[in-house]
C-alpha cells in the first residue's frame, strides 16, 4: 500500500504537534504513515529513517520513499534544499507556495474575476511614491511584501490639510513631518520590500478591528472544502486582528448576529461561497494546485468583501485534527491520481 510521509525540520516528532493527529487519522484511514526529517533521507539506499507511531509511541524505522510527502516546513539551508528538490523527483508533494503578497494581488488583478475585491496596491519604492499615493487617499497601510503575522504593518494618516502624518505602530503613535516621513520611507525600503494600501476600515460596533480567516482544504474527493471560518478581533487599541500579534479569535455565527443582526445568515453563506470559489480560482493561476489555503478578508463600508492576504501554509492551532480529517484523504487522492515517473 501506498505510504505517506511528513517532512519537517525538527528530527523528534513529539516536538511537532501536527505528527500525531496525522499519525492517528492515517491510522484510522488504514494508510502506512511516517514521520521524518531531512537529515534521515539516504539517496543511496533509496530509504528514509523515519519515526512510526505504534502502541503508543514513536519507533525508528526504516523506510521506503512514501507515495505521498506532507512538507509541512520550509528548508533552512541549501543542503537541505537540495534534499527538498531531489526528493520532489520520487514523490508527490502536497503544498506549494502562492508567493508574496504582491505576487498574489498581481495574478489576481490580471485574471479580472476576483480584481473587484482587492485592495489597490503599489510597492513602496521611494518617498515621491508615497507622497503621490497621500494625495489621493488620506489614510493608507504599509505592510510588508512578505507575510509577517501582522508584524511591521504601518498605519499612517494625513491630518486635514496639513504636512503632518500620524503613523501608528502597534500601540505606538506618532507624528511626523513631511521631510521626517520621507527619510522614514527611506529607511524602510532599504530594509525590506513593503506594499502600500488605502487603508479599508473594517471595524466592530465596538470600534475593535477585526477580519475573517476563511480556513480550507482539498478532500478525499480533490474537492475544496470548508475547514473553518472565524473572525479575528483586535485587542482593544490595536489595527492588527492577526491572533499572532495579539488578536483573538472569534466564533462567526454569534458575531454575524451581533455585528449584522438580520443580515447575519446571508453573509456568512456569502462568505463560505468567497472561500470555495476563490480556492478553486486560485488554482486556475498557479502551475500547480494547492492543499490548503488560508485568505484573510475584511468587509469594507458598502459591506463588499476586501481580500488581505492569501496563505499557503495557515495555522491550524487547537484544529489538528480537523485538518488532518482531510488532508491525509487528499494525500491518497493525490497518490491515486498524480503520474509520477
Amino acid at each position: 500500500m501506498k505510504s505517506i510521509g511528513m517532512l519537517h525540520n525538527r528530527k523528534n516528532p513529539q516536538e511537532v504537534k501536527k505528527a500525531y493527529p496525522f499519525a492517528a487519522v492515517a491510522k484510522m484511514e488504514g494508510i502506512p504513515f511516517f514521520y521524518f526529517s531531512f537529515n534521515n533521507v539516504d539517496f543511496n539506499l533509496m530509504k528514509i529513517n523515519g519515526w512510526v507511531y505504534q502502541q503508543g509511541e514513536w519507533v525508528q524505522t526504516v523506510m521506503d520513499f512514501p507515495a505521498v510527502i506532507i512538507n509541512s516546513c520550509n528548508p533552512k539551508t541549501e543542503r537541505q534544499s537540495t534534499i527538498l528538490k531531489k526528493l520532489k523527483e520520487y514523490s508527490i508533494f502536497t503544498s506549494y507556495p502562492v508567493g508574496n503578497k504582491f505576487k498574489v494581488y498581481k495574478k489576481l488583478l490580471k485574471a479580472h474575476e476576483f480584481s473587484s475585491y482587492l485592495i489597490p496596491s503599489v510597492r513602496l519604492s521611494n518617498p515621491q511614491v508615497f507622497n503621490s499615493f497621500l494625495q489621493m487617499h488620506s489614510r493608507a497601510v504599509i505592510k510588508p511584501v512578505t507575510g509577517n503575522q501582522g508584524k511591521k504593518i504601518l498605519f499612517i494618516e494625513k491630518l486635514n490639510d496639513t504636512q503632518t502624518f500620524k503613523l501608528t505602530d502597534g500601540p505606538d503613535v506618532q507624528l511626523f513631518n513631511t521631510k521626517e516621513m520621507e527619510v522614514l520611507i527611506e529607511r524602510l525600503v532599504l530594509e525590506q520590500k513593503y506594499l502600500l494600501q488605502p487603508f479599508i476600515e473594517c471595524k466592530t460596533k465596538a470600534g475593535l478591528t477585526y477580519d475573517f480567516r476563511l480556513h480550507v482544504q482539498k478532500n478525499r474527493q480533490g474537492l475544496w472544502e470548508i475547514t473553518l471560518i472565524y473572525p479575528r478581533i483586535s485587542g482593544n487599541s490595536k489595527l492588527i486582528s492577526n491572533i499572532s500579534s495579539g488578536g483573538y479569535r472569534g466564533d462567526l455565527e454569534p458575531f454575524l448576529l451581533d455585528e449584522f443582526g438580520e443580515e447575519s445568515e446571508r453573509i456568512k453563506t456569502d462568505l463560505e461561497k468567497f472561500a470555495l470559489t476563490i480556492s478553486a480560482h486560485l488554482d486556475t493561476l498557479y502551475e500547480h494546485s494547492f492543499d490548503e489555503l488560508g485568505i484573510d478578508v475584511g468587509i469594507d463600508s458598502q459591506q463588499s468583501f476586501r481580500i488581505f492576504e492569501v496563505n499557503w501554509r495557515p495555522g491550524c492551532k487547537h484544529r489538528e485534527f480537523e485538518v488532518a480529517r482531510r488532508l491525509i484523504p487528499y494525500c491518497v487522492y493525490l497518490a491515486d491520481t498524480t503520474h509520477k515517473t
